[in-house]
């Protein structure tokens, strides 16, 4: 079973930033799709579970951006 989680990312405004949240949360561990919503400032990833916020919150660091919030 897959869960689909979708976190407001704040910052992103191309494809440049698009590819560097894609590449951060395709490297956890259990994702296996992220879809980038640029307009809306979204990122929607599927995992084999939920993942850990801190987790989430590390990559986006990471990648430059902000996690703004979590739709579940």
């Amino acid at each position: 079973m897959s869960v689909r989680t979708t976190y407001q990312i704040t910052g992103m405004t191309c494809g440049h930033c698009a590819s560097a949240v894609t590449r951060e949360l395709t490297a956890l561990p259990g994702v296996k799709e992220v879809e980038i919503d640029l307009a809306a400032g979204n990122a929607a990833v599927v995992s084999d579970a939920v993942l850990p916020l801190d987790e989430v919150r590390n990559a986006v660091d990471e990648a430059g951006y902000q996690l703004a919030g979590v739709d579940a």
